[in-house]
């Protein structure tokens, strides 16, 4: 994957062979602290949802690369991170490294994988092994008129360059509608639209980036 900082993206996976990647509700709350902990740092997430067997993001990326730190006992942080612990009187070494979030979207989805694995007493890959990620925000890079929204899934999309963003913003929404699995996006606990429509405080979604991109429901 490819990222350019200041630009929206879409990025997805799914189970390989279409398998589940939750179980249980706790493996979806498990996976959005991952996403917190993994994409905030280089990411605004604008939009998400998680469905059974495969997740939606669309993050607005503000940094491609960050400087990072290493924890006792090896584990590399982003430098914001590693002030936020530095203040709690945490003690990581002196040699910086340089992150990337293409590496932090592996390094994410390869922990969940080891999880999952571990409580379904299983093996080998979860995800498919190549996470897709297509730029919103430069339309005639992706498509002059038509919009892959994943999964085999084509919109037609008369004015790319306004409606894109907002485009992929509904189709997010909608997925479990598309799915079957809840008669009102609302009713659907694992996406972004309770937090965006008043119903739930959560803090993984960015409203200013959102407002900035005029994304409305």
């Amino acid at each position: 994957m490819v990222f350019i900082k200041d630009n929206i993206y879409h990025i997805y996976n799914q189970g390989n062979n279409r398998q589940k990647i939750f179980y249980n509700r706790d493996n979806y709350l498990f996976f959005l602290q991952k996403m917190n902990d993994y994409l905030l740092p280089y990411c605004d997430v604008l939009a998400w949802c998680l469905m059974p067997n495969h997740f939606h993001w669309m993050v607005y990326v503000r940094e491609t690369e960050l400087e990072s730190v290493m924890r006792r006992g090896g584990t590399e942080i982003d430098r914001v991170t590693s002030n936020r612990e530095a203040s709690r009187g945490a003690t990581q070494s002196r040699t910086p490294t340089v992150s990337n979030l293409n590496q932090a979207i592996g390094i994410m989805l390869s922990s969940y994988t080891r999880a999952i694995n571990q409580q379904q007493s299983r093996s080998g890959s979860l995800f498919r092994q190549k996470t897709k990620a297509d730029c919103i925000t430069k339309p005639l890079e992706v498509s002059p008129s038509y919009y892959n929204l994943g999964f085999g899934t084509l919109i037609f999309i008369p004015d790319p360059d306004n409606d894109y963003p907002q485009i992929c913003f509904n189709y997010i929404h909608q997925n479990p509608l598309k799915g079957g699995l809840v008669k009102n996006p609302e009713d659907w606990e694992f996406s972004s639209f309770r937090d965006l429509s008043g119903l739930r405080n959560g803090k993984l979604v960015c409203r200013q980036r959102v407002d900035e991109f005029s994304l409305k429901f």
